[in-house]
């Protein structure tokens, strides 16, 4: 089965992750165990993927409201 995503698959490591939304370390964990950003753990590694990043940004996109002019 192929993937319909353009960004090909690659994972990124929580402190990748901190620098990249700019939030702090128990900020990522907080958005990590209250899922709001999916992760994966491998062996005793927390890994996050390049379409959670994205699925993250973009839920926050929706969740915004417009300010009025």
């Amino acid at each position: 089965m192929e993937s319909t995503h353009t960004t090909p698959a690659q994972l990124h490591t929580v402190e990748e992750v901190m620098k990249r939304l700019r939030v702090g370390r128990s900020t990522a964990f907080g958005l990590i165990a209250s899922r709001q950003l999916r992760s994966v753990k491998v062996g005793r590694r927390r890994l996050i993927s390049e379409a959670a990043i994205v699925e993250f940004i973009e839920n926050l996109d929706r969740q915004s409201v417009p300010l009025e002019s």
